[in-house]
């Protein structure tokens, strides 16, 4: 299992890598990372980035720069590690389109990001 710092670090490592696997632990501490991230980037933007371009308090009528440019760069990593997440449970990355489905694609993604390794060789592995 990894630790926080180690999965984050892993996940810039391997910024766009789509081969191999991640397990569990390595891709739900990259999504509490990026929460984390987003909230805090979201918060800088409503307290003081507003204010300095003239906009009420907590304000998102023209945009949160911070917020969009910090999702811009987490973009990449994002997917990569919900394709190798993926791999790690021995389904394709395309499973991931899956995701334009309403609800039962999101449901179904969650189901197989809670499932654990899959136990043997994968097709998907490195």
């Amino acid at each position: 299992m990894l630790s926080f710092q180690d999965a984050i670090k892993t996940c810039f490592r391997q910024y766009a890598q789509f081969r191999g696997r991640a397990p569990r632990s390595e891709y739900w501490w990259w999504a509490l990372f990026v929460f984390l991230v987003m909230l805090a980037s979201q918060i800088i933007d409503g307290l003081v980035i507003a204010p300095l371009l003239g906009l009420p308090v907590a304000s998102t009528a023209d945009g949160t720069p911070l917020s969009s440019i910090l999702g811009l760069a987490l973009l990449i990593p994002n997917i990569s590690v919900a394709v190798r997440r993926l791999h790690d449970v021995n389904r394709s990355g395309f499973w991931l389109f899956i995701i334009l489905v309403p609800i039962l694609g999101f449901l179904l993604l969650l189901y197989w990001y809670l499932q654990p390794s899959y136990p043997g060789q994968t097709k998907y592995d490195s």
